[in-house]
């Protein structure tokens, strides 16, 4: 399989992230140390690259997406900072680097994690251009897609005692653990563009969703299988924790099948995609579908080895 991550727009991402300040305040300096220390470390940015992707599928700029994109990426990096304190997952790696609360204390990580989530809507709401109305239905979604129907919501359901049973409810927990935010990255885009509750928009919803489930299974399967130098951090922490994921739920190899239906099904979502202009319910223009680059990220996610 051709698998063609969208390089260049990591690299914008990447560019857009370096450039960002959150204070000029002395006696905070050290704060936004560590928090540009996590937000930089590195990665795929795959959630950012989605929603310039989803830019370019419904046809408007990708820069002018940049600042949610931003605000996204920072929502990410608390939530990873989070992930790896002692009392979550305990990791003392992440990317093959020191994790926020190794390098600069468990007190100065947890503050890093609640400046960067301050600081996404704060960066959102003030340099999103877009319709007042708009923007703020972005805003919007985003939060619930972190909160306790989406991301947090998710984790709580993750770690509490006991783990839910059930194929449903497995699938559940990681919708709104893992998927919730990475479906947030394309719908915000629909959002900011006023196309969230037309005929165009069900591709998106199907792909974004199918997209979240297949990045989970596939993350199950390499904390089994991957290398802690793949990987960027020790392998196998799931089962250190006793958490039912799909490898403990389904086997290695039902595991596998499920990746390949969800990628299947994300690639037949946008496959149905309308060609630019009929989302906002204009005739299509004759021109190819745009959506090479979301098929890009849905390939490299169900290929991924780290």
């Amino acid at each position: 399989m051709d698998s063609t991550y969208p390089e260049h727009l990591r690299q914008e991402v990447d560019g857009y992230l370096e450039a960002m300040r959150f204070s000029d305040e002395p006696l905070t300096a050290g704060l936004e140390d560590a928090m540009r220390y996590s937000l930089l470390a590195g990665g795929k940015r795959i959630r950012p690259v989605l929603s310039l992707a989803t830019a370019r599928a419904v046809g408007i700029e990708q820069s002018d997406v940049l600042p949610l994109a931003g605000a996204i990426e920072l929502i990410h990096t608390y939530s990873l900072i989070h992930d790896d304190l002692p009392a979550m997952d305990d990791d003392a790696l992440r990317r093959g680097e020191p994790t926020c609360h190794v390098k600069f204390g468990e007190d100065v990580a947890i503050l890093a994690g609640d400046g960067l989530y301050a600081e996404a809507f704060r960066h959102l709401l003030t340099h999103q251009r877009s319709a007042p109305d708009r923007v703020l239905a972005a805003a919007a979604e985003l939060a619930a897609a972190t909160g306790v129907n989406g991301m947090v919501g998710g984790q709580y359901a993750d770690v509490r005692q006991p783990a839910p049973s059930g194929t449903a409810e497995l699938r559940r927990v990681h919708e709104l653990k893992t998927g919730r935010l990475i479906s947030a990255s394309v719908l915000c885009v629909l959002l900011l563009t006023g196309i969230d509750d037309g005929p165009g928009s069900a591709p998106f919803r199907r792909f974004a969703s199918e997209l979240g489930v297949l990045f989970q299974i596939i993350d199950d399967i390499l904390d089994v299988t991957g290398t802690d130098d793949a990987l960027g951090k020790p392998r196998g922490s799931d089962e250190r924790h006793g958490k039912r994921t799909y490898v403990s739920q389904f086997g290695i190899d039902r595991a596998r099948e499920l990746a390949a239906e969800s990628h299947r099904m994300a690639r037949e979502a946008l496959a149905e995609v309308p060609a630019r202009g009929e989302q906002n319910g204009r005739s299509g223009e004759g021109r190819p579908h745009a959506t090479a680059e979301l098929e890009g990220i849905a390939d490299f996610i169900y290929t991924r080895t780290s």
